[in-house]
């Protein structure tokens, strides 16, 4: 699949920072990276799952919006079913 034309910007955002951590010491280095992770992973969950409460509010079922993020109804069903956390508070 091509990669849309915001993924791609991030995705060069996220090239550019790590390259920016060449040479610096290892530590430092692996604490940034996992910084980093943490935040993309906190962002992508919380979007995933406004996306997801609009696909069900349109209609749209479990199995259905599963498919389109890649996950099982049931892990669409337990996402939806907890409380939305505001943004930047994981």
């Amino acid at each position: 699949m091509a990669e849309s034309e915001g993924v791609a910007f991030v995705r060069a955002d996220v090239e550019r920072f790590c390259a920016e951590l060449v040479g610096v010491a290892p530590a430092i280095r692996l604490a940034r990276l996992a910084e980093l992770r943490v935040m993309l992973e906190d962002v992508v969950a919380t979007a995933s799952a406004e996306a997801m409460a609009d696909a069900r509010d349109e209609g749209w079922g479990l199995r259905r919006i599963g498919r389109q993020i890649g996950m099982s109804h049931e892990q669409v069903r337990r996402t939806l079913a907890e409380p939305s956390p505001e943004p930047g508070r994981a």
